[in-house]
Protein backbone atom coordinates (compact mmCIF):
# COMPACT_ATOMS: atom_id res chain seq x y z
CA UNK A 1 0.00 0.00 0.00
CA UNK A 2 1.27 3.41 -0.73
CA UNK A 3 1.78 5.64 2.44
CA UNK A 4 4.18 8.73 0.43
CA UNK A 5 4.77 10.18 -2.44
CA UNK A 6 8.07 11.47 -3.52
CA UNK A 7 8.20 14.15 -6.07
CA UNK A 8 11.45 15.18 -8.04
CA UNK A 9 11.34 19.18 -8.71
CA UNK A 10 12.90 20.24 -11.90
CA UNK A 11 11.00 18.35 -15.24
CA UNK A 12 8.46 16.78 -12.97
CA UNK A 13 6.82 19.06 -10.55
CA UNK A 14 8.67 22.52 -12.21
CA UNK A 15 8.82 23.24 -15.88
CA UNK A 16 12.14 24.31 -15.03
CA UNK A 17 14.33 22.02 -17.43
CA UNK A 18 14.52 25.28 -20.46
CA UNK A 19 16.41 27.11 -17.61
CA UNK A 20 19.33 25.13 -17.18
CA UNK A 21 19.75 25.13 -20.84
CA UNK A 22 19.94 28.65 -20.81
CA UNK A 23 21.98 28.89 -18.60
CA UNK A 24 24.42 26.04 -19.29
CA UNK A 25 24.69 28.02 -23.05
CA UNK A 26 25.59 31.41 -21.31
CA UNK A 27 28.07 30.13 -18.85
CA UNK A 28 29.75 28.10 -21.34
CA UNK A 29 29.17 31.25 -24.27
CA UNK A 30 30.89 33.81 -21.91
CA UNK A 31 34.22 31.26 -21.66
CA UNK A 32 34.12 30.94 -25.44
CA UNK A 33 32.44 27.60 -25.20
CA UNK A 34 30.05 25.77 -27.46
CA UNK A 35 27.78 23.65 -25.55
CA UNK A 36 28.85 19.90 -26.61
CA UNK A 37 25.98 17.79 -27.60
CA UNK A 38 26.79 15.32 -24.79
CA UNK A 39 27.04 17.98 -22.47
CA UNK A 40 23.36 17.96 -21.24
CA UNK A 41 22.78 14.21 -21.22
CA UNK A 42 25.80 13.90 -19.10
CA UNK A 43 24.85 15.62 -16.33
CA UNK A 44 21.27 15.07 -15.93
CA UNK A 45 21.29 12.82 -12.67
CA UNK A 46 24.18 14.57 -11.03
CA UNK A 47 23.69 16.21 -8.14
CA UNK A 48 24.56 20.50 -8.24
CA UNK A 49 28.21 19.71 -6.81
CA UNK A 50 28.67 16.89 -9.21
CA UNK A 51 27.89 19.11 -12.04
CA UNK A 52 29.97 22.00 -11.28
CA UNK A 53 32.96 19.36 -10.46
CA UNK A 54 32.51 17.65 -13.79
CA UNK A 55 32.19 21.06 -15.57
CA UNK A 56 35.44 22.21 -14.15
CA UNK A 57 37.20 19.02 -15.32
CA UNK A 58 36.07 18.50 -18.51
CA UNK A 59 36.41 22.11 -19.33
CA UNK A 60 39.70 22.35 -17.83
CA UNK A 61 38.15 25.69 -15.74
CA UNK A 62 40.34 27.78 -13.22
CA UNK A 63 36.86 28.29 -11.17
CA UNK A 64 36.84 26.64 -8.23
CA UNK A 65 33.84 23.94 -7.46
CA UNK A 66 32.63 26.73 -5.02
CA UNK A 67 32.84 29.70 -7.63
CA UNK A 68 30.66 27.49 -10.17
CA UNK A 69 27.75 27.10 -8.13
CA UNK A 70 27.66 30.70 -6.75
CA UNK A 71 27.62 31.96 -10.57
CA UNK A 72 25.17 29.09 -11.23
CA UNK A 73 23.01 30.13 -8.05
CA UNK A 74 23.21 33.62 -8.97
CA UNK A 75 22.20 33.09 -12.57
CA UNK A 76 18.81 30.68 -11.26
CA UNK A 77 18.21 32.35 -8.72
CA UNK A 78 15.69 35.38 -10.45
CA UNK A 79 14.04 32.62 -12.35
CA UNK A 80 13.04 30.12 -9.57
CA UNK A 81 11.86 32.45 -7.34
CA UNK A 82 9.56 34.69 -10.36
CA UNK A 83 9.19 33.01 -13.61
CA UNK A 84 9.52 29.31 -13.39
CA UNK A 85 6.16 27.70 -13.81
CA UNK A 86 4.57 24.26 -12.17
CA UNK A 87 3.54 21.34 -14.61
CA UNK A 88 0.43 21.73 -15.86
CA UNK A 89 -1.91 20.19 -12.47
CA UNK A 90 0.82 19.30 -11.04
CA UNK A 91 -0.60 21.61 -8.46
CA UNK A 92 -4.11 20.42 -8.18
CA UNK A 93 -2.58 16.65 -7.98
CA UNK A 94 -0.46 17.95 -5.06
CA UNK A 95 -3.49 19.07 -3.28
CA UNK A 96 -5.47 15.95 -4.00
CA UNK A 97 -2.76 13.56 -2.27
CA UNK A 98 -2.59 16.22 0.75
CA UNK A 99 -6.50 16.29 1.04
CA UNK A 100 -6.48 12.22 0.90
CA UNK A 101 -3.65 11.97 3.75
CA UNK A 102 -0.70 10.90 1.73
CA UNK A 103 2.67 12.02 3.40
CA UNK A 104 4.85 14.17 0.66
CA UNK A 105 8.44 14.79 -0.05
CA UNK A 106 10.64 16.64 -2.29
CA UNK A 107 13.84 14.85 -3.47
CA UNK A 108 15.77 17.42 -5.81
CA UNK A 109 19.27 17.72 -7.38
CA UNK A 110 18.72 21.14 -6.93
CA UNK A 111 20.19 23.78 -4.20
CA UNK A 112 18.48 24.41 -0.47
CA UNK A 113 18.47 28.70 -2.13
CA UNK A 114 17.01 27.39 -5.47
CA UNK A 115 14.52 24.95 -3.68
CA UNK A 116 12.79 26.81 -1.52
CA UNK A 117 12.38 29.86 -3.71
CA UNK A 118 10.80 27.90 -6.10
CA UNK A 119 8.35 25.88 -2.94
CA UNK A 120 7.86 29.40 -1.38
CA UNK A 121 6.71 31.30 -4.77
CA UNK A 122 4.11 28.66 -5.54
CA UNK A 123 3.19 28.72 -2.20
CA UNK A 124 3.48 24.97 -1.68
CA UNK A 125 6.20 24.70 0.87
CA UNK A 126 4.48 24.05 3.48
CA UNK A 127 2.36 20.54 1.85
CA UNK A 128 5.68 18.38 2.11
CA UNK A 129 6.49 16.68 5.21
CA UNK A 130 10.27 16.44 4.01
CA UNK A 131 12.28 17.68 1.53
CA UNK A 132 15.37 16.08 0.53
CA UNK A 133 18.76 17.58 -1.73
CA UNK A 134 21.43 15.47 -3.28
CA UNK A 135 23.70 17.65 -1.19
CA UNK A 136 23.01 15.89 1.79
CA UNK A 137 23.60 12.67 0.46
CA UNK A 138 26.77 13.36 -1.26
CA UNK A 139 25.47 12.09 -4.59
CA UNK A 140 22.76 12.21 -7.72
CA UNK A 141 20.38 10.22 -8.81
CA UNK A 142 22.30 7.57 -10.61
CA UNK A 143 22.40 5.90 -6.95
CA UNK A 144 19.23 6.03 -4.66
CA UNK A 145 20.85 7.37 -1.70
CA UNK A 146 18.33 10.51 -1.84
CA UNK A 147 15.23 8.25 -2.09
CA UNK A 148 16.43 6.28 0.82
CA UNK A 149 16.83 9.45 2.33
CA UNK A 150 13.43 10.54 1.94
CA UNK A 151 11.52 7.36 3.13
CA UNK A 152 13.55 7.61 6.46
CA UNK A 153 12.34 11.25 6.95
CA UNK A 154 8.73 10.53 6.53
CA UNK A 155 8.74 7.13 8.63
CA UNK A 156 8.03 5.09 6.18
CA UNK A 157 9.54 1.79 3.90
CA UNK A 158 10.92 2.05 0.30
CA UNK A 159 8.28 -0.28 -0.57
CA UNK A 160 5.48 2.00 0.91
CA UNK A 161 6.34 5.04 -1.51
CA UNK A 162 5.76 6.11 -5.16
CA UNK A 163 8.24 8.40 -6.45
CA UNK A 164 7.77 10.95 -9.54
CA UNK A 165 10.49 11.14 -12.04
CA UNK A 166 11.40 12.08 -15.56
CA UNK A 167 14.96 10.75 -15.49
CA UNK A 168 15.59 7.61 -16.28
CA UNK A 169 18.70 6.81 -14.13
CA UNK A 170 16.67 8.10 -11.03
CA UNK A 171 13.69 5.85 -11.97
CA UNK A 172 15.90 3.36 -11.81
CA UNK A 173 17.79 4.22 -8.78
CA UNK A 174 14.13 4.56 -6.84
CA UNK A 175 13.20 1.59 -8.81
CA UNK A 176 16.46 -0.67 -7.13
CA UNK A 177 15.23 0.13 -3.72
CA UNK A 178 11.50 -1.35 -3.97
CA UNK A 179 9.93 1.58 -4.14
CA UNK A 180 7.16 1.99 -7.27
CA UNK A 181 7.86 4.72 -9.46
CA UNK A 182 5.73 6.97 -12.06
CA UNK A 183 7.70 8.64 -14.88
CA UNK A 184 6.37 12.23 -15.50
CA UNK A 185 7.24 13.30 -19.04
CA UNK A 186 9.77 15.68 -19.94
CA UNK A 187 11.08 17.27 -23.35
CA UNK A 188 14.63 17.09 -21.71
CA UNK A 189 14.37 12.93 -21.46
CA UNK A 190 12.59 12.51 -24.55
CA UNK A 191 14.98 10.36 -26.11
CA UNK A 192 14.71 7.88 -23.53
CA UNK A 193 11.16 7.86 -23.42
CA UNK A 194 11.24 4.10 -24.60
CA UNK A 195 12.88 2.45 -22.00
CA UNK A 196 11.44 5.11 -19.28
CA UNK A 197 8.41 3.48 -19.80
CA UNK A 198 9.23 0.27 -20.03
CA UNK A 199 11.46 0.82 -16.45
CA UNK A 200 8.55 2.94 -14.81
CA UNK A 201 5.41 0.92 -13.38
CA UNK A 202 3.95 3.82 -14.69
CA UNK A 203 4.70 6.16 -17.63
CA UNK A 204 2.15 9.37 -17.78
CA UNK A 205 2.45 12.70 -19.91
CA UNK A 206 0.83 14.57 -17.34
CA UNK A 207 -0.32 14.77 -13.79
CA UNK A 208 -4.11 14.29 -15.22
CA UNK A 209 -2.78 10.57 -16.15
CA UNK A 210 -0.87 10.06 -12.79
CA UNK A 211 -1.73 6.95 -11.24
CA UNK A 212 -3.36 7.87 -7.97
CA UNK A 213 -6.51 9.10 -8.36
CA UNK A 214 -7.57 12.43 -6.64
Amino acid sequence: MIKACIFDLDGTLLDSMDVWLNIDVEFLKKRGIAVPKDYCDKILSMGFAEVAAYTKERFALPDTVAELLQEWGDMAAHAYGHTVPMKPHAREYLLGLRNRGFKLAVATSAIPRLYELALERHGIRDWFHAVCSSGEVGCGKSRPDIFRLAAQKLGVSPSDCLVFEDILDAVKSAKSIGMTVCAIYDQTSEKDWNEIKATADYAVQSFLDAPIHV
